[in-house]
């Protein structure tokens, strides 16, 4: 007996270890995959882009989701050599791989104007003439969202792409009206201790090298998610809710970084990162106490809006009295901006700062259609020579807290 426990303790220690694809554990993480086909019905021509989103984060306008990853399909490999004016329909696979298990979206467009480029923010959108498409559950039309786990991953994913999604407008390229800057420069500067700023956007034009957005638009519409007929005041602050959006947005000051980096996102995916942050004291307005600065990265956004003032007479239907369902084309918008700062970590509950942090802020306007466009951007001087791309003077603007 002793000797058979004495064989029992030499196979035992004798065991192989455990064998890792790597060096690094933390590497060592089971990924999954997700194919399907995209199906095409459209006279629009070019290579479809396909987008993996996370669907804990979508891309706007319902969030501010950025892809987690995408493919291109060559025009050749979905319509071949079918003549102009063929609607299909059109068929060719698609498929991600090493995909986390979890929960995602897939969205995608046709490429008509060729210019996709998703390293540039300035060109990583859809233009007038692209057509879009998404996974969409059938029976409700709604974002199919998609499961993804190791050992199921997802497969047979249809995506639909039809004519009915034609994108009508270019992207809202804007310039801006209302520098204050002394020291010249194409900036305002925004005194913590002072008061409110007031600037005009309006749209610019710029079709030049590979960027094409000669029809900019601003689509001006009131929010109207309880279809009352009025203006919705989600936050109650006395101002009704209103498209398009504006976000006015801390950038990095992390030395040698990409300066058109958003603060605590030096990845660039839309999440806040876990380390080498800025992290600054709340402020509670209902105790009026200061709350320490907590080790966690924030978000820093400034207290700012569209004015819908002057464009109420045309969001409203005269004959009604109530909010016109679509929206509608203005040629300025009427951005406000106060010396104020919250933490968006949590989108849900914007948490007060103590202080307006110094340093440099872009400003993001959004469209009911999800189209964005951003200042300042790779199209400033310094930046726009080093990627190939045009130097559009106004396209550095930015705000600057001292």
């Amino acid at each position: 007996m002793r000797a058979l426990s004495l064989c029992l303790l030499v196979l035992t220690a004798c065991e192989p270890p455990p064998v890792y694809p790597t060096a690094d554990r933390r590497q060592n993480t089971e990924l999954s995959r997700v194919e399907g086909s995209v199906v095409v019905s459209s006279r629009a021509r070019g290579n479809v882009v396909v987008l993996l989103f996370d669907a804990a984060r979508p891309p706007p306008p319902a969030g501010s989701g950025r892809p987690v990853t995408f493919t291109v399909l060559s025009r050749d490999a979905v319509f071949g050599a079918a003549p102009d004016g063929d609607t299909g329909p059109f068929t060719a696979p698609f498929a991600f791989s090493l995909v986390p298990a979890g929960k995602y979206l897939v969205r995608g467009f046709i490429d008509s104007n060729l210019d996709f480029i998703p390293w540039y923010d300035v060109t990583s959108q859809v233009n007038a003439g692209d057509v879009g498409g998404a996974a969409i559950e059938p029976t409700t039309r709604a974002n199919r969202e998609i499961g993804v786990d190791v050992k199921t991953p997802a497969l047979d994913v249809p995506v639909s792409f039809s004519d009915t999604a034609l994108v009508p407008l270019d992207r809202p390229s804007f310039a801006v009206d209302g520098g204050n800057n002394p020291d010249g420069g194409n900036a305002l500067l925004l005194t913590p201790t002072g008061g409110a700023q007031v600037l005009e956007l309006t749209p610019l034009p710029i079709d030049a090298g590979v960027i094409h957005q000669s029809r900019p638009a601003f689509l001006a519409r009131f929010i109207d998610d309880d279809l009352n007929g009025v203006p919705d005041d989600a936050n109650k602050d006395g101002v009704p809710d209103f498209w398009p959006k504006v976000l006015v947005r801390k950038l990095t000051s992390v030395a040698g970084a990409n300066p058109l980096l958003d603060e605590n996102d030096l990845d660039k995916n839309g999440v806040l990162d876990a380390a080498a942050f800025e992290d600054y004291e709340h402020f509670n307005f209902t105790t009026m106490t200061s709350v320490p600065a907590d080790g966690k990265p924030d978000a820093v956004v400034l207290a700012a809006g569209i004015d819908p003032t002057e464009l109420a007479p045309l969001l409203i239907d005269p004959l009604t009295g109530l909010v016109r369902t679509s929206p509608v084309p203005v040629g300025k918008l009427t951005l406000v901006i106060r010396p104020q700062a919250f933490d968006l970590s949590n989108p849900l509950a914007p948490a007060p700062l103590k202080t307006v942090p110094k340093g440099r802020y872009a400003i993001t306007l959004v469209q009911l259609s999800g189209q964005t466009w951003r200042l300042p951007n790779e199209l400033q001087r310094g930046i726009a020579e080093r990627f190939g791309l045009p130097i559009v003077e106004s396209q550095s603007f930015v705000i600057e807290v001292p």
